[in-house]
Order: C-alpha cells, then sequence, then structure tokens
C-alpha cells in the first residue's frame, strides 16, 4: 500500500524528515517536529546564582547552535547521496492478508458459472475452455484435432451453459424440447463462422428425455443421436432448469460428444448434470427425481 502525501523519515538520513508527495519523493526536507519547537527561556527559581544561570543559558545556545548547523550540513549534502533513496517509498503500516474461504469455486474439480449461480464438476478427461470462439463454453475435452469437413478444429466434446433470453416459455421440458434442435445445428452442422465441420447433419433420432432435479431444482432433458456427412457423428443434449439466483431464469446447459472410442463416455453427461449445484451450496445435490429418465 503506498503512502498517502506527508512527512516521513528520510531514508537517506533518518535524523531530517522529507516530503512524500504520495508517488515520490521531493527535495523538501526538514527537522523533525521535536527539533523545530522554538527554545524556551529558562525560569530560574529565585535566588539562583548567576553562575548557575550562566551555565544553563551556554547549555541552551550549545544546543541551538548545534541544531542550526546540523540543519545546514544535512540540507547541503551532495544531492547524489540524496537521490539514492528518492524512489524508496516511506513504510506503510502492514495489513493483514485475508484469509480465502473455502468454497466449490475455490476446487480445481470445479467449473463455475457465475451468471446462472453453478457450479459443474470437472470429471477426468475434461478441462476448462481453450481454442474455442463459442461463447458460454464451460468445458471441453483436452486438445482438438481437424475438423473432417470444412477447415477447422474441432474437439471431441464440449458442454456450454447459458441463461435463457427472448423467450417466455417457463417449462423446462418444452423449453428442452424447443433447444435441441438449435443444439444439434450449433455442434454438428453449421458453426458460428458459418463453417460446416462435419458437412451437415444427415439424421437424427431421440435416445434419451426426462425430467431430472438440477441443483435442487425440476429440470428436463432432451438427448439426440445425429450422424453427418462427415465423421463418427455424436449425441448432443439439451439439459433446462431453473437458476437458484437472481431472477431465477431458466439454464440451459448444452452438451455435444463425439461419437466412436475418440468421444468421451456418455456417461458424463449423466455425472455432469448429477453433480451441477448451486454456487453457494456445495452439498445440494439432485435430489429425489435427479437419476436421469428412461430411454424413449
Amino acid at each position: 500500500m503506498t503512502p498517502p502525501p506527508g512527512w516521513y523519515r528520510d531514508p537517506s538520513y533518518p535524523l531530517v524528515e522529507r516530503w512524500w508527495d504520495g508517488t515520490a519523493w521531493t527535495d523538501h526536507r526538514r527537522q523533525p517536529e521535536a527539533l523545530q519547537q522554538p527554545l524556551a527561556r529558562p525560569e530560574f527559581p529565585d535566588g539562583s546564582s548567576g553562575r548557575a544561570k550562566a551555565v544553563a543559558l551556554v547549555v541552551a545556545g550549545a544546543v541551538l547552535v548545534s541544531s542550526i548547523v546540523t540543519g545546514a550540513v544535512l540540507l547541503g549534502r551532495n544531492d547524489d547521496t540524496a537521490d539514492a533513496a528518492t524512489n524508496t517509498a516511506p513504510t506503510a503500516p502492514s495489513q493483514p492478508e485475508p484469509t480465502p474461504s473455502e468454497s466449490p469455486t475455490d476446487d480445481p474439480a470445479f467449473v463455475v458459472d457465475e451468471l446462472n449461480g453453478i457450479t459443474l464438476p470437472l470429471l477426468d478427461g475434461w478441462e476448462g475452455p481453450e481454442n474455442v470462439v463459442e461463447d458460454d463454453v464451460v468445458m471441453t475435452t483436452p486438445g482438438t484435432y481437424d475438423c473432417p469437413g470444412d477447415p477447422g478444429l474441432c474437439h471431441h466434446g464440449r458442454v456450454i451453459s447459458r441463461t435463457v433470453t427472448g423467450d417466455d416459455e417457463k417449462s423446462p421440458e418444452a423449453l428442452a424440447r424447443k433447444d435441441i434442435g438449435d443444439a444439434a445445428d450449433r455442434a454438428y452442422d453449421r458453426d458460428l463462422l458459418d463453417r460446416r465441420p462435419y458437412h451437415g447433419i444427415d439424421s437424427h433420432k431421440e435416445v434419451k428425455a426426462g425430467p431430472v432435479a438440477v441443483a435442487g431444482r425440476a429440470g428436463y432433458f432432451v438427448r439426440w443421436q445425429v450422424k453427418t456427412a462427415a465423421g463418427p457423428g455424436g449425441y448432443v443434449q439439451s439439459l433446462a432448469f431453473a437458476s437458484s439466483v437472481g431472477s431465477e431464469a431458466l439454464v440451459i446447459v448444452r452438451f455435444a460428444f463425439d461419437a466412436g472410442g475418440d468421444g468421451p463416455p456418455l456417461s458424463d453427461m449423466d455425472r455432469i448434470t448429477k453433480g451441477i449445484r448451486p454456487v453457494d451450496d456445495a452439498d445440494t445435490g439432485g435430489g429425489v427425481g435427479s437419476s436421469i429418465g428412461p430411454s424413449r
């Protein structure tokens, strides 16, 4: 912490004070306050001898002369010595370091979506978003590969979390069913740069859907399997539930997993869903109904 402007002990010579302007030392120096006070005229009790008065006056005069000489010598010192301390700030009182509180947001095994007030478990084989241009990506599988369609880099797995805006739908089921088509297109048809990394989707089918409790709130998910013109195709899932913070707007978590041996296991969709919790409550799980629903 930088000290405020004021008179401080000169770091080049602590017997005088020097003006600190808040960012650097100036050339203004002075004697410490104790030496700047005018010397009081000595009081002698009645009957004191002339010798005692003379001795006292001589001593007082010597102190005054000494102070004047010392000040003159110090203020006339070679500036090279004084300037050596120009960039040395006065010492400010030390402040206690705050002790960080422990929370799930400090745990490297979680990723945090502060906007929607949730944490998502970062499973083995997953990492925070890197080399992505799409907003709201909260995790991906490590590394990238050359997309099998249009030039670009693809991930074998992605998870996206976003707030639902511009939609008055309040039913998690209706919202998940409305979102799944767009989720599939974004993952396997056209990307944000209008490229077709898999040359588009040839077909899709619903493989799973049902109610699910997410962070203690009622939610719903829909999962599709998609086949693409290039590459192995994959699985997409739209998970909708109400946020537990703010206006409790609906949240959509999208999953996109490549099919085949290079893609993440489908069980990770279930494990991530069950591990979603409110930011301020690490112990709140899915509760009743948290199991992923039956296939349809």
